[in-house]
């Protein structure tokens, strides 16, 4: 019999974590719209966190890490962006515009939130940050926004228009179906929603502090500076949620042991705790658990979203090491085209 997971070891894991991820989808949809305010609750939680891990399993997909095809985890890597919305940009497109991070070793954005947002009109840029401050991660529905709406301004990529389009239909048709089912289920899907996006970009804003460039195509970022696996790493963060308790961090799917990531690329979610441990020291000073990281989350929330870089961290023992950690926004790997 031919051998389907790339790692053997990753077959219970992974069938675990997928089967939870497709059934539990399903199921916590269908509890959103129960009379009962606890299975609410429970659909509640079920839909938030495989909308979390069909994001993360994405990342798995696109570095091959999950199936031995690449056209296995190609399939299963578009299944989970029609989970999660990120279906408007291709999984190819995702793909490419991932593995140019790891690659160039720096954060290949496909578009410039930043200078778009200096560039608006006030009003424009004020009622962003006002979302912002309110937690409402408006920056992050720019990025899909632009997703949707690229293929309809650069002739470059006009052959997107009707697969555009075509999934527009699908998702209206079946969110308009949600609402006509359960007014109560429609709602509380859009907020496990935003669970999901604050997630991700909370995950996403404290593991680098690369240099930054909005590049469309294939163009190559700047030789300004040398960019080896020194600096790789030393421009890597693990945010983990608790080296004590690393079960926690599936949470994000083990996401946030990131050094470990970055060190080994292909390794696959499962291994990623102990490849912490064997390659870093308990000290390892990359390593910027949550806790250290959610008042910079909460204080520099508006500051972040126009700052010109990541800001800094500090040695370990410091005082307030992350305060001024302003971190990234916008670099989602499933907002690219």
């Amino acid at each position: 019999m031919a051998q389907i997971f790339h790692y053997p070891d990753g077959r219970w894991p992974n069938v675990f974590a997928l089967g939870f991820t497709l059934f539990g989808f399903g199921t916590g949809m269908a509890l959103l719209g129960s009379p009962s305010w606890t299975l609410n609750a429970l659909g509640f939680f079920l839909v938030a966190q495989t909308l979390v891990w069909s994001a993360y399993f994405i990342h798995e997909f696109a570095h091959k890490a999950i199936f031995m095809t690449a056209n296995a985890n190609e399939r299963w890597g578009t299944l989970m962006s029609w989970i999660n919305g990120s279906c408007y940009a291709s999984f190819a497109d995702m793909r490419r515009k991932h593995m140019r991070h790891h690659v160039e070793r720096a954060d290949v954005i496909t578009f410039d939130v930043r200078g778009f947002l200096l560039r608006a009109p006030a009003w424009f840029r004020n009622a962003v940050l006002a979302l912002e401050w309110a937690y409402f991660p408006a920056v992050e529905f720019l990025m899909r926004v632009f997703v949707l709406a690229l293929p309809f301004q650069d002739e470059r990529k006009r052959s997107a228009r009707g697969r555009i389009l075509g999934i527009a239909v699908i998702r209206l048709s079946a969110f308009a179906l949600l609402g006509w089912w359960s007014l109560k289920a429609l709602l509380l899907y859009f907020l496990a929603y935003l669970v999901f996006v604050t997630v991700l970009r909370f995950a996403d804003c404290f593991q680098h502090t690369y240099d930054a460039y909005p590049i469309l195509n294939d163009q190559p970022i700047p030789a300004d500076k040398v960019r080896d696996r020194a600096y790789e790493q030393a421009n890597t963060y693990s945010n983990v949620v608790g080296l004590n308790h690393p079960w926690l961090n599936l949470l994000w799917l083990n996401f946030g042991y990131h050094n470990a990531h970055h060190e080994r690329p292909a390794a696959p979610w499962h291994r990623l705790p102990a490849f912490h441990r064997e390659l870093y020291p308990q000290d390892y000073a990359q390593v910027t658990p949550v806790r250290e990281l959610l008042r910079s989350f909460h204080v520099n929330r508006v500051k972040r979203v126009l700052a010109s870089d990541y800001g800094q961290v500090l040695p370990p023992g410091t005082p307030g090491r992350a305060n001024d950690f302003l971190g990234a926004v916008g670099v989602s790997f499933l907002t690219a085209v």
